[in-house]
């Protein structure tokens, strides 16, 4: 018999939780197919194994949380798909004449050597469907028959754990009794369990809240001048690049242009020390069903606008496609959040910890804006927000960097040429 483990994942990443089996007891797998999806803090990783054979015994179940190291499953390598079922017919066929011609106290026998072995053998192919596997190990060192424990659905390890033929039934009637005050049918209601990327979005912004002293400031950029050179430009960009001109990458080229100003934005504190990072890992936020995450645009200052344009697409079409790998989501120095793509006007985003600042962007509205003391004009207008951390960043750098991003973005020849 061959142990599968959880394979190493990343320096920060100890554990995750089992989204799915891929194969289950009886099957045959080799050596390099995927047997479990399991589901981390940032990505969900296909578990491999190393092995070919027939799988013996899932240890876990979906949605339990397993540890690197931790033993999931067991192979038994000496055997194959074909040959456990052929087996067992053959053992089938000699055991039929032994009952026609063999007394029955021998039957008997066979019956008190292996308790436990019987009780699971009485229960029905269907039976034995409701059970998950570790529900079904427990129940046969406990020497428990399955069909003695009531479940409204699958039997879990849990319900052999909790079963007592004298207290099973009166237990449930309390559980009723309780529960049913709550349930209002005038106003229904649904209990869902958070994922374990959702639980952890919620954990790392509530840490990043209550460690960084976090403060936000505004200010608004007159789009005109980017909106009039990717109008002019688009088709032949697209034409020699094979990519949309966007709007993230200038604002990715302003940000990085603005960092190089205001190194304290592109830093971390570790401790009681400040690390300043000269390099442009850029983060640009993505909302996919399961969550926000923020793949990272690597050396995003070395990259043109064709480049930051193609490493976002690929990125945002990796994170849809649930097939980020953990490399893509470390290691971020700073990070650009969208808002406006769902039209909001005006936010303040939370610090992707352990950085210490972030760029939201917003809706492009078209506005009055005055020109001079007599004339005013409508102009596409964007609010920029900049969150910061207070602890390393004074309010005049933050000001002084925002203010920089603006006037970069609204002379975007210049931030051509300077790119």
């Amino acid at each position: 018999m061959t142990e599968i483990k959880v394979p190493e994942l990343a320096e920060s990443i100890t554990e995750g939780t089992i989204a799915q089996w891929l194969k289950e007891v009886g099957d045959h797998v080799n050596q390099g197919e995927y047997i479990a999806e399991l589901e981390t803090d940032k990505v969900n990783i296909e578990i491999t194994s190393e092995f070919s054979g027939v799988i013996k015994e899932l240890k876990r179940e979906p949605g339990d949380t397993v540890e690197v190291g931790e033993v999931i499953a067991v192979i038994d390598e000496s055997a194959d798909g074909s040959s456990d079922s052929g087996s067992d017919a053959k053992e089938e066929k000699q055991a039929e004449p032994e009952t026609e011609t063999k007394s029955e106290p021998k039957k008997e026998e066979k019956k008190e050597d292996t308790p436990a072995a019987s009780s699971s053998e009485e229960l029905s192919e269907d039976e034995r469907r409701q059970a998950t596997p570790s529900a079904r190990k427990r129940a046969r060192e406990k020497g428990i028959s399955l069909k003695d424990i009531s479940s409204g659905g699958t039997i879990r390890k849990q319900d052999v754990d909790n079963y007592s033929p004298k207290k099973d039934e009166p237990k449930q009637e309390k559980k009723k009794e309780t529960k049913a005050p709550a349930q209002d049918p005038a106003k229904p209601a649904e209990r869902i369990k958070m994922s374990r990327r959702r639980q952890t979005i919620a954990k790392r912004l509530v840490e990043s809240q209550q460690t960084a002293a976090m403060l936000t400031t505004f200010n608004e950029i007159d789009m005109t001048n980017v909106m009039d050179l990717r109008k002019r430009r688009k088709d032949a960009f697209q034409e020699k690049t094979g990519v949309k001109l966007g709007f993230m990458s200038f604002f990715t080229k302003a940000v990085i242009g603005a960092l190089k100003q205001f190194p304290l934005l592109n830093a971390e504190i570790q401790g009681d020390e400040i690390l300043m990072k000269k390099y442009y890992d850029i983060g640009i936020a993505v909302s996919t069903d399961d969550g926000l995450v923020v793949p990272v645009v690597r050396d995003a200052d070395r990259l043109g606008f064709a480049g930051i344009e193609s490493e976002i697409r690929n990125l945002g079409l990796k994170a849809r496609d649930n097939k980020l790998a953990l490399a893509d989501l470390t290691g971020g120095s700073f990070t650009i959040t969208n808002g406006g793509v769902f039209g909001s006007l005006w936010s303040t985003p939370i610090l992707n910890a352990p950085q210490v600042g972030i760029l939201g962007m917003h809706k492009v509205q078209w506005r009055p804006v005055a020109i001079d003391e007599e004339t005013f004009e409508n102009r596409p207008m964007m609010y920029i927000a900049l969150s910061y951390d207070h602890r390393i960043v004074d309010g005049k750098e933050a000001v002084s960097f925002l203010v920089k991003v603006k006037e970069m973005l609204e002379d975007p020849e210049n931030l051509l040429l300077e790119g």
